[in-house]
């Protein structure tokens, strides 16, 4: 499949339900010692398939109550100045670079309609934009299935 065993697959499961798991917590959900846990963890550092140890943050306790996808098409000429500008702003926390029509999907949070227009503003020299406000996220990030694709053989 992708080179990981079942404890693997157990460790990364165990760490995206609670990153602040200790060894021992650990090695006792994978029936190992806490050094066998640290030398996998080590192992799937050096692989890439962990890349950070994260804490999930409500943005509207931070008072951020309105979040938007903005689609992204910069005017002829701007695009790096576009990505550029996107980059600078913090109100921006993802952004993809895309095929099709627009070259930019853009999630932002923001405190305020009129926050969101503010940072509209900032780009609609260099580009055009689309923007939907996000009702309710039904689906929050989560990871892929971990065990074999369906229809595979094994």
């Amino acid at each position: 499949m992708n080179g990981l065993d079942e404890i693997d697959l157990k460790l990364v499961v165990a760490l995206k339900e609670d990153s602040r798991r200790s060894l021992k917590a650990l090695a006792q959900i994978c029936g190992l010692s806490a050094p066998s846990v640290s030398e996998r963890l080590r192992r799937l550092e050096e692989r890439r398939v962990l890349t950070a140890y994260t804490i999930e943050v409500d943005p509207r306790a931070l008072g951020y109550h309105l979040q938007a996808i903005v689609r992204i098409r910069p005017l002829p000429g701007q695009l790096h100045e576009v990505e550029r500008l996107i980059r600078s702003i913090p109100e921006f926390i993802e952004c993809d670079k895309v095929t099709g029509d627009d070259c930019f999907i853009a999630r932002l949070l923001v405190r305020s309609i009129e926050d969101l227009d503010g940072v509209l503003d900032q780009i609609v020299h260099l580009a055009e934009t689309n923007t939907s406000v996000v009702k309710k996220t039904s689906i929050p990030r989560r990871l892929p299935p971990l065990s074999p694709a369906r229809g595979s053989d094994g």
